[in-house]
């Protein structure tokens, strides 16, 4: 499913859903974060996804790190929550959905790299590389905070 990504744009539809969601800043001891090149918006992201019934988030980021990039991870901390109204996303079956999003810290424990149906590519990527790659605004801004390391938490509302 296709989706389209609305930032603060006035000509924005209006969202008809909230989805809770996370993410996840995943580093390597080389300090190279994980990202996943994604085949409904065509842009590079952290991994993450829709938080299930039954399981907590910290289940949720396990899941979604493993089904979309085929790597285990622990997680560490929770690193920003991010509920920004003006931010939605137009899915091609009629859903708008408005942002909801924990972002977490995690570490590998194992596993390998490996795309899915939600990543095209999946990548380990030096920070100093992030600035050439199409990753969307409030994408930037998670991995911003998560690779801060005088960052605890972070609320955007």
């Amino acid at each position: 499913m296709s989706r389209i990504d609305y930032f603060h744009d006035p000509a924005a539809p209006p969202a008809n859903s909230v989805v809770p969601s996370v993410t996840a800043v995943v580093t390597d001891d080389s300090g190279r974060l994980l990202l996943i090149h994604k085949t409904d918006n065509g842009l590079w992201a952290l991994p993450g996804g829709g938080h299930d019934i039954g399981e907590s988030v910290a289940q949720a980021v396990v899941r979604e790190v493993l089904e979309e990039t085929g790597v285990n991870v622990e997680v560490v901390a929770v690193t920003g929550l991010y509920t920004d109204p003006a931010h939605v996303m137009a899915y091609d079956d009629g859903e708008v959905r408005q942002q909801f999003s924990i972002c977490f810290r995690a570490r590998p424990v194992g596993g390998a790299l490996r795309t899915s149906e939600e990543s095209k590519e999946v990548r380990w990527v030096a920070p100093v590389d992030l600035p050439g790659l199409d990753i969307h605004p409030s994408m930037r801004l998670r991995i911003e905070h998560g690779l801060d390391p005088e960052r605890t938490s972070t609320f955007i509302g």
